[in-house]
């Protein structure tokens, strides 16, 4: 879950450094980040998961840090 929202952040930092004309170092790098975060995942759990059961994993995931 947390691969995936790297990733989803780093959307924005990599469309504003090319806007700007500055390398996308920290889009890089989070990039990289969420694609290992991923990776680890797929390694913990090669099944992966439905479309179904996603919306379920995220919130046993967000439940976990909030208790």
């Amino acid at each position: 879950m947390i691969g995936c929202l790297v990733g989803l952040l780093a959307v924005p930092a990599l469309l504003s450094a090319f806007a700007h004309g500055h390398a996308p170092r920290a889009g890089a790098i989070m990039v990289l980040i969420s694609g290992g975060l991923i990776a680890l995942a797929v390694m913990q759990n090669p099944r992966g998961y439905t479309v179904e059961q996603l919306p379920a994993v995220f919130a046993r995931v967000i439940e976990r840090y909030i208790n």
